[in-house]
């Protein structure tokens, strides 16, 4: 029988029961309203998000890389191509063990130092999720060899790609340029979305000029992937667009004829055609060859292409600086005209020298013993300094440097290539700026024959012809011809870009100039005679030869100098469809070094073939 006592405690234990189960309601209550509430912001809140991340563990976004244009010459010669190429790269942030990973692979594959290299120096700074490659242009043994091993390479990817070539190789290489791979230094400055699924940009020539042209916009795949990242299914596409075909206005044939007429001689050739700016070729001897760079340089084979004494990478037709010599003369008797201080009646008598008022310092010409009394026109043909001495001393060398940049010496030209420099016209405040002193009298004669500070680049020399010989007509040189945008697309045409006209001051002064260098080519005492008289077209032209300090050699410390051959012509004469500007390095003279290699390149344009000996090839 249960006592009061035992009914009061088993109130209690009810009590505490009670109270106990209601605390347990409210924190479950409690509990499952925080779960709702984390349901709700999942399910609905964070829906899309996580939406995604659960896609993304089976879909991938896999960019498409637009093929990237080809280029032509005028004549549809294909001068860069893409070629298949089976390729081995490295994704570094799917590798756990870098090192192993390397050494495995060179124990599978032909991976030489240099390859090791050249993946460790593209590397450097390169995001980690961006493929890297190590092993390029694989042959099918070597594919077929990893394929069978894939399995122990973790972010190691085999890419079916399209490798840069260049058919003419050296020939064209400071016209065309090259690829190379992109770094990371690049990546601050691009766009990734345009070059996502690329690894290569324009380094040089045409192929950097037009890179936005070249290569095109990709496009994107989505693609379902297994578990381990292996493509199972493709759900869907964005086309791309694949770059542009590029059409040149340069004709691999003068290409290689002028190349091949410069034989043992560095130097550069310029031919443009002077009825619209066409470049019909551009040559600078030595050139290289491109493909090391679109594989992947090593640093010890650039440094080697950099110090070689032939600089191969300096195109010196765009930015060698060369003393013009004589071929200035047309250009300052042009001057010498417009200003009034010469007409075509003025004459001059050559006695092999040259002093100025009030002092014995003599100035020689090139022919020791004189060339007696001379006209302008004759003085053009034969080159006399004595006589554009005095044409330099009259003109002064303030209106030296305003009329001969009319011509566009002391600026670039406007090409459409990377890296033209502007050279210099001498003058005064140069001088002062350099050398701390005032201009030299003497100074203004050198400057009259093309010698001294005279600083000019080849294109500079052909485009300044053009001008000379369209009466004053000039345009901006142009390399491109046309745009293609895709197979059965139609040609967009490059358009000439002409320039304001040097106006002559006085009638016939374009004649006169023109008539001397005429004589230079067919007359017999023309310093041009050698390669004008038997040419089946008439040709206007102007030789030069400038005095420079050689860089290779010294005597005891005393500079030696060489000369350098320089020729400016065009053809015909009396309808001019050719210029040519050459210069030959450490030629003897320009009649002989340069003008040869000139008429070759006119042969060929205007006839289709050659009326000279070809030059040997140099060895």
């Amino acid at each position: 029988m249960s006592t009061p006592e035992d009914l009061e405690n088993e109130f209690k234990a009810r009590r505490r029961f009670l109270k106990r189960l209601g605390a347990a309601a409210v924190a479950g209550a409690g509990l499952t309203a925080v779960a709702g509430l984390r349901i709700a912001q999942l399910q609905v809140l964070d829906y899309g998000y996580y939406n995604t991340q659960a896609r993304d563990n089976y879909l991938r976004a896999v960019p498409i890389p637009p093929v990237r244009g080809l280029i032509y010459d005028r004549n549809g010669v294909l001068l860069a191509r893409n070629m298949p190429s089976f390729d081995l790269a490295i994704q570094r942030d799917q590798v756990s063990d870098l090192k192993a990973t390397l050494a495995q692979l060179k124990r599978l594959l032909p991976i030489t130092a240099d390859d090791l290299t050249r993946f460790r120096e593209q590397s450097q700074g390169m995001p980690s999720y961006r493929p890297v490659p190590l092993l390029v242009r694989m042959d099918p043994s070597e594919v077929a060899l990893f394929e069978v091993n894939r399995y122990r390479f973790p972010g190691v990817h085999l890419r079916a790609d399209l490798m840069r070539d260049y058919p003419l190789g050296a020939t064209l290489s400071h016209v065309i340029g090259y690829v190379g791979g992109i770094t990371a230094e690049d990546l601050k400055h691009i766009d990734p979305n345009l070059y996502a699924g690329l690894d290569q940009i324009g380094r040089a020539g045409v192929e950097r000029s037009f890179e936005n042209e070249l290569r095109g916009t990709p496009g994107t795949r989505t693609v379902e992937v297994d578990s381990l990242g292996r493509p199972l299914h493709t759900l869907g596409e964005q086309a791309g667009v694949d770059g542009k075909d590029l059409y040149l206005t340069v004709d691999s044939r003068l290409q290689q004829v002028a190349m091949q007429a410069l034989g043992k001689y560095n130097g550069a050739v310029v031919a443009v055609d002077p009825r619209n700016g066409e470049v019909l070729a551009l040559v600078s001897k030595p050139g290289y060859n491109p493909m090391p760079f679109v594989e992947g340089i090593s640093q010890a084979a650039y440094q080697a292409l950099l110090h070689d004494p032939d600089k191969p990478l300096y195109n010196r037709a765009l930015q060698g600086l060369f003393s013009p010599g004589s071929t200035i003369k047309p250009f300052m008797a042009f001057a010498g005209l417009q200003a009034g201080t010469l007409t075509d009646k003025t004459k001059y008598f050559c006695p092999g020298y040259f002093t100025l008022p009030g002092t014995s310092h003599v100035f020689h010409c090139w022919k020791l013993t004189g060339h007696g009394l001379l006209n302008l026109q004759q003085a053009i043909e034969q080159s006399c300094d004595v006589f554009f001495y005095h044409v330099a001393w009259a003109l002064g060398i303030a209106r030296i440097d305003e009329w001969l940049p009319l011509f566009g010496f002391g600026k670039p030209t406007g090409v459409q290539l990377p890296g033209e420099l502007g050279g210099l016209v001498p003058n005064p405040a140069w001088v002062h700026h350099h050398f701390g002193h005032g201009w030299y009298p003497g100074e203004t004669l050198n400057t009259g024959i093309g010698q001294g500070i005279w600083r000019v680049t080849p294109m500079q020399l052909a485009m300044a012809t053009v001008r000379m010989s369209g009466a004053g007509a000039g345009f901006k040189p142009h390399i491109v011809h046309a745009m293609k945008a895709g197979f059965g697309a139609a040609e967009v045409p490059g358009r000439p870009d002409p320039r304001a006209r040097i106006e002559q001051a006085h009638p016939g002064q374009w004649s006169e100039i023109v008539g001397g260098m005429e004589m230079a080519a067919q007359d017999p005492l023309g310093t041009a005679w050698t390669v004008g008289h038997d040419a089946p077209y008439p040709i206007a032209a102007k030789t030069g030869t400038a005095q420079v300090a050689d860089e290779r050699q010294t005597v005891k410390g005393t500079v030696q100098y060489h000369d350098n051959a320089l020729f400016i012509s065009f053809a015909p004469a009396n309808d001019p469809r050719i210029v040519v500007a050459v210069v030959a390095e450490r030629g003897a003279e320009g009649a002989f070094q340069a003008a040869p290699v000139a008429r070759q390149v006119m042969d060929m344009h205007l006839l289709g073939h050659l009326t000279t000996p070809p030059t040997p090839t140099s060895t």
